[in-house]
C-alpha cells in the first residue's frame, strides 16, 4: 500500500512539473495556437483579436499583430492572438471574452466592424483597456453616436496624406496615365482617393507640366473582395492606356495586380507594404498599423493611455507613409520623399478630405484631368 501511494505521489509530481514547463512556453506554435486546449492553463496578458484572416494577411491583422508582437517580445509579456469563429458581431464578442478569460489586460481590436461589439465589451469589462484601429465603438442602431469609454483607445490615419504620397510619387517618377480604384465610398477609401489626385495635381505643377497633361481615372468598385469583374474592369484600363493603378480597395486590389501582371502595368498597394503580393507592386500607401500598435501599449504601461478619445495619426507622428526601402520607383528617390514628408508633417500642404468635398468630381484640378466613372 506504502509503495502504491509513494509511485501516486511521483506521478502526480512529474505531472505537475510538466504542465509547469508547458505553461511556460511562448513559442510561436502557441501563439497560432489561437486558445487551443493545450494552452487553456495559460495567461496571455496582451491579445489580438482578428477581424476573420490570419496574422500573415498583409493587411490589417498583420500590422496590428506585429505591434502586439513587438512590444510582448522586448518587454517578456505573454501574447496570443484570437480568430472569430465568423464575421458577425456576436462573434467577435465571443472572441473577446476568450481572451479576456486567456488572462487579457489589454485587447487590440483591427478595423471598423469591431465598432459595434467593442462599444459593448468596454462596458462590461472595465478594467481592460481597448485599442481599436480605424473605427470608433457606437451602438448597432443606424446613427448611433460614438461612445469611447476611459478604457478604449481609437485610432484613425489620415489617409489623405497617405494617397497624396502616392499620387505625389507617381507622377514625378515619370507616370502620366494613373487610376484609382476604390473598393467602396466609405470615408477612408474617399480620403486615399481625394489625397492621390491632390498629389498628383501637386508634382505636375512643380515639374511644370502642362494642364491636363496628366489623366486619372477614378472610380469605387462596390466591393473589398477580389472578383472576375474587378479583374475584368483593371484589365479594361490597362489595354486602354493606363500606366498605374492605386487599389484601395483590400482584397480586390488583388484582382488589379493580375491584371496588372498580365498587362505588365504597375499598382500602389494601399494599408501596409504589399510589395510580396505582386511584382507589379511599385510602393504602397501605408497606415503605420505596427507603429501605432507598438505606441499605444507603450501608453499604457507608461501610465499615459488616451482612453477616452479618439485620434488621427498623421504624418507629423508618422502614422502614414510608403515604405521606401521596397519601392520600386526609378526616378523618385529617398530624399524627394523626406522633402515631401516633411512638409505634409509640418502641415504645409492642403488635402480635401471627404468633410472637405463630398465627392470626387467636386476636386479642382488643372494639370490633372480628372475622369470620374
Amino acid at each position: 500500500m506504502k509503495k502504491k501511494k509513494v509511485l501516486t505521489m511521483l506521478l502526480a509530481a512529474t505531472m505537475v512539473f510538466g504542465l509547469a514547463a508547458c505553461g511556460g512556453n511562448k513559442s510561436n506554435d502557441a501563439k497560432k495556437d489561437g486558445g487551443d486546449d493545450a494552452k487553456k492553463s495559460d495567461s496571455y496578458e496582451l491579445a489580438l483579436v482578428t477581424d476573420i484572416g490570419s496574422i500573415d494577411d498583409k493587411s490589417f491583422n498583420q500590422g496590428a499583430w506585429e505591434g502586439v508582437d513587438q512590444y510582448a517580445t522586448e518587454k517578456d509579456i505573454p501574447h496570443q492572438y484570437y480568430k472569430p469563429v465568423e464575421q458577425s458581431d456576436e462573434a467577435y464578442k465571443d472572441a473577446i471574452a476568450l481572451a479576456v478569460k486567456g488572462g487579457a489586460k489589454t485587447i487590440v481590436c483591427p478595423g471598423y466592424l469591431f465598432e459595434v461589439p467593442v462599444h459593448e465589451m468596454q462596458t462590461q469589462y472595465p478594467d481592460v483597456n481597448f485599442i481599436i484601429i480605424d473605427g470608433a465603438p457606437h451602438g448597432a442602431e443606424d446613427g448611433a453616436p460614438i461612445e469611447i469609454e476611459k478604457n478604449t483607445l481609437s485610432i484613425f490615419y489620415a489617409e489623405q496624406q497617405a494617397g497624396y504620397l502616392a499620387g505625389y510619387a507617381a507622377v514625378k517618377d515619370g507616370y502620366k496615365k494613373l487610376g484609382f480604384m476604390g473598393g467602396i465610398a466609405v470615408p477612408a477609401v474617399k480620403r486615399y482617393g481625394y489625397g492621390f489626385v491632390q498629389g498628383a495635381e501637386d508634382a505636375a505643377a512643380e515639374l511644370g507640366l502642362k494642364d491636363g497633361e496628366i489623366t486619372l481615372r477614378y472610380t469605387y468598385l462596390n466591393t473589398f473582395n477580389a472578383t472576375p469583374e474587378v479583374n475584368t474592369l483593371a484589365s479594361s484600363w490597362y489595354k486602354d492606356g493606363t500606366e498605374l493603378i492605386f487599389a484601395a480597395a483590400g482584397g480586390a486590389g488583388n484582382s488589379v495586380m493580375k491584371a496588372a501582371e498580365t498587362a505588365g502595368a504597375k499598382v500602389v498597394g494601399v494599408d501596409v507594404d504589399q510589395s510580396a503580393e505582386s511584382d507589379t507592386v511599385i510602393s504602397s500607401a501605408m497606415k503605420n498599423l505596427k507603429k501605432s500598435v507598438y505606441d499605444a501599449i507603450t501608453s499604457i504601461y507608461d501610465g499615459n493611455f488616451q482612453g477616452g478619445e479618439s485620434i488621427t495619426l498623421d504624418a507629423s507622428k508618422e502614422g502614414v507613409e510608403l515604405p521606401m526601402d521596397s519601392s520600386k520607383w526609378e526616378n523618385f528617390t529617398k530624399d524627394d520623399y523626406t522633402a515631401v514628408y516633411e512638409k505634409l508633417a509640418a502641415g504645409s500642404i492642403e488635402i480635401p478630405t471627404d468633410s472637405t468635398t463630398e465627392d470626387a468630381s467636386g476636386l479642382t484640378t488643372a494639370k490633372v484631368a480628372l475622369s470620374v466613372e
